[in-house]
């Protein structure tokens, strides 16, 4: 057995990678859809098979709070979790404003992997965020409870491909958050670049993702949980 400050590092240290090496990826290759997509995805399978056993490498506040609305965790764990995510967001950013500082990049240049709305307005962003969150923590509900032990087995592998997949479609119009934790630390340190906007934005891709997840957990518990 894990104890809780073991589990709450392993998150921190779990979604620090994921926000290094995806934002990351986003910031030195100009947000090139498929490096991106191909980051995020494979920083999940990265950390599914590293801590996976220790916190269940949720990575994000969305996919702990539906853990919660399905039962599956206490309240208090889950704001935990969401906590340790987070600073483990703000820290991978702070790397990254070194780097850039340490760099020839100008960091008024440098979004930081900041989301933001691109072409799109308000509602038409949070409807974005709403739809790909519902879809990847409807998967990551699903292949966890599977009583399949090849899809158990290797879940972290299909929850990584299944980041990908909406990343092909969300970095273009939102730059894909479906992870407040994600967004939270980028779009502290992105307010450098974008003169305060990223800040503006931030309540966006915070709500929107934990709506998803609501409705991820609302589809799973009527329709793909199986009853008793």
């Amino acid at each position: 057995m894990y104890s809780k400050s073991q589990k709450l590092v392993a998150e921190f240290l779990g979604t620090f990678g994921l926000v290094f090496f995806g934002c990351g990826t986003a910031i030195f290759t100009n947000a090139n859809v498929v490096a991106t997509a191909l980051a995020f995805g494979l920083s999940i399978v990265i950390a599914a098979y590293t801590i996976g056993k220790i916190s269940g490498a949720h990575l994000n506040p969305a996919v702990s709070f539906a853990m919660f609305f399905d039962g599956r965790m206490s309240l208090s764990d889950a704001i935990a979790y969401s906590v340790s995510q987070i600073v483990g967001s703000v820290c991978a950013s702070l790397c990254h404003l070194i780097i850039v500082a340490c760099s020839e990049l100008p960091i008024k240049s440098c979004g930081f992997g900041a989301n933001s709305f691109g072409g799109l307005n308000f509602f038409g962003a949070f409807l974005v965020e709403v739809i790909m969150t519902a879809v990847f923590v409807l998967f990551i509900l699903s292949v966890t409870a599977s009583k399949d032990e090849g899809t158990k087995t290797h879940a972290g592998l299909f929850i990584g491909a299944a980041l990908t997949f909406v990343h092909l479609i969300g970095i273009p119009l939102t730059g894909t958050s479906v992870n407040p934790a994600r967004s939270i630390g980028p779009a502290i340190f992105g307010a450098f670049a974008t003169n305060g906007k990223s800040l503006l934005h931030m309540l966006v891709f915070i709500i929107a993702p934990m709506c998803g997840a609501f409705v991820a957990a609302l589809i799973y518990s009527m329709v793909v949980k199986e009853k008793n």
